[in-house]
């Protein structure tokens, strides 16, 4: 146990070490101000901006962003499922035969959906499904585009918060370049070059053929891989190459590739508070919603923890040497993966090394609900921020009834209009998920699916499913056949409604919160940068979590811990 906290801590103190650095670097990026790569790539973006049209200085209301947003995400859904669609035809990659799953029209669409919304959602093994081109030029094309399509809009989000009397919130394409060519590219660069060096394939080779021990012929898959494993955590994405993603040898070969494939997730959104601080002009505001992440994920580490430590076997406090080791890679172990586990399901990367359908009953409930809060610890290039800010403002606002005030954030006055688009983001998660579960275990279609379990562990399953495509994460517990048209058209539903709805509501409040002039801080203002605001934010998130989700966590995780 001393161990597993020595490697938990460690990760910590790495993230919160680069967070400053990286959030005020993210600030001087986007408010265009100088940084140590202008001189190369101000050229290129110059460039960029002749060719596309773009004016710098045009910019856009909050309607308008996020139009171009929705614009891009689809011409983007398009490209890519014409491109898997027709990959029959490309040459080179694996042999035709070898690839066993049809790419039938609804998982052609399903797929490219969820790599144009970071969901990354793989109803599919990548090794018998996709060719190399279809890998590298569709899938990491989406996971850079996808990714700093939605970096554009979380700091569009915090321009509604940074500026006064404003009907604009900069503009989208100059937001979604600098993205690409300040962010994403050059750090994907360097990461992949680091898995290379680590042994992740970087190849076109045909696939090999190996004999066992036992005299069987074993296909050993090949490929590009080290293109694909660093932005798709980078970018949010999470979807691997292989079927197994990062628990595959190739993919994820050693602890410290595990260990940087954290990182990548995790620091740009632990970077976002600081960055929404500095722009506010408000950095204590910035790192107390740092500090409330942090409080969560390490709760959720210590609950994983204890229970993973244990294996489910034996009774409570009888344990074995090493914990519950199935569905777990002996080369990361219990701490490994439980801090992947919790890693990528409070952020926007299902880029799990585990089969998290082993994993402890209680262990499953604290994954679901860092999923269905909305990703409020960490969470995704942008996604985290905004949920956790709409969280402090739903705090912000029961507080003020309290008192008897009008509810004010940063000097922002929190009026009706505001209020309805803040219990909208909060209600829609919820609106979404816990139909759709519904529909699924009652119908036949969706019954299907549940190839091993049934009854409480099956009916988690499918939340799992749908949570996860909801929050954008993709990871699955792999009980769960979701391959069906049935999964496929209803887990786009919520893979859209969780990217773009959520994602429209945070615009328009920001740009409400844009146009108001800010008020003077007086004796009567509601501190937001202190320790009891802080405990009034995780008040709220526990509250909404248990008023929303309590019932059906109650009939999956819970009931079968009970049971």
């Amino acid at each position: 146990m001393t161990r597993h906290w020595i490697e938990y801590l460690v990760f910590l103190a790495v993230v919160l070490t680069l967070a400053r650095p990286v959030g005020l670097y993210l600030a001087r990026v986007f408010e265009g101000e100088r940084t140590f790569l202008d001189r190369l790539l101000c050229p290129i973006e110059s460039l960029l901006h002749r060719l596309l049209g773009v004016h710098r200085d045009r910019e856009m209301s909050p309607a308008v962003y996020l139009g171009c947003f929705l614009l891009f995400s689809l011409l983007g859904t398009v490209f890519l499922f014409i491109f898997l669609w027709c990959q029959r035809l490309f040459p080179g990659g694996p042999d035709q035969h070898l690839l066993t799953t049809p790419m039938t029209a609804d998982l052609a669409a399903n797929t490219a959906l969820s790599f144009s919304t970071t969901t990354t959602w793989q109803a599919y093994a990548g090794e018998s499904t996709m060719r190399y081109l279809s890998q590298t030029v569709g899938l990491v094309s989406q996971n850079f585009l996808a990714g700093a399509a939605g970096l554009a809009v979380g700091i569009a989000f915090i321009r509604g918060f940074a500026r006064e009397r404003s009907a604009t919130l900069g503009n989208f394409w100059v937001d979604l370049i600098r993205a690409l060519l300040w962010v994403l590219l050059p750090l994907s660069l360097a990461g992949s070059l680091v898995l290379v060096w680590q042994g992740v394939p970087l190849n076109l080779d045909a696939y090999v053929g190996a004999k066992t021990l036992e005299g069987a012929l074993q296909t050993i898959p090949q490929g590009p891989v080290a293109a694909l494993e660093f932005i798709k955590n980078l970018g949010t994405n999470g979807g691997g190459f292989f079927n197994a993603n990062g628990a595959h040898p190739y993919a994820n070969p050693t602890p410290f590739t595990n260990f940087l494939g954290m990182l990548a997730i995790t620091v740009l959104p632990a970077a976002l508070p600081i960055t929404f601080g500095y722009l506010t002009g408000r950095l204590r505001a910035g790192v107390l919603l740092l500090a409330v992440m942090v409080a969560l994920f390490v709760g959720g580490l210590a609950v994983c923890d204890r229970f993973e430590s244990v294996s489910p076997r034996y009774a409570a406090g009888a344990g074995i040497a090493g914990g519950n080791m199935e569905g777990k890679e002996v080369r990361f172990g219990v701490a490994g993966s439980v801090l992947t586990a919790v890693v990528t399901s409070n952020g926007a990367t299902g880029s799990y090394n585990s089969m998290h359908d082993s994993y402890h009953p209680v262990s499953v409930l604290v994954l679901l609900m860092n999923m269905l809060l909305g990703e409020v610890t960490f969470g995704g290039l942008g996604t985290g921020l905004y949920s956790l800010v709409i969280v402090a403002l739903m705090g912000t606002f029961i507080a003020g009834l309290m008192i008897g005030r009008t509810p004010e954030y940063l000097g922002k006055t929190i009026g009706a209009g505001e209020n309805r688009l803040i219990a909208l983001y909060v209600v829609l998660t919820s609106a979404v998920v816990l139909p759709m579960t519904a529909l699924a275990s009652v119908s036949s279609a969706g019954l299907a699916g549940l190839s091993t379990n049934g009854g409480a562990h099956g009916l988690t399953e499918i939340l799992f499913a749908y949570a996860s495509c909801m929050a954008n994460n993709g990871q699955t517990m792999a009980g769960l056949d979701a391959s069906g048209s049935f999964y496929n058209l209803t887990t786009m539903v919520a893979m859209a409604v969780g990217r773009f709805g959520l994602a429209a509501v945070a615009l328009l409040l920001a740009g409400r919160f844009a146009a108001q002039k800010r008020r003077a801080v007086t004796i009567g203002t509601l501190p937001c940068d202190t320790v009891p605001f802080g405990v009034l934010i995780l008040g709220t998130v526990l509250l909404i979590g248990a008023l929303c989700f309590l019932v059906v966590l109650a009939l999956g995780p819970i009931a079968e811990y009970l049971g």
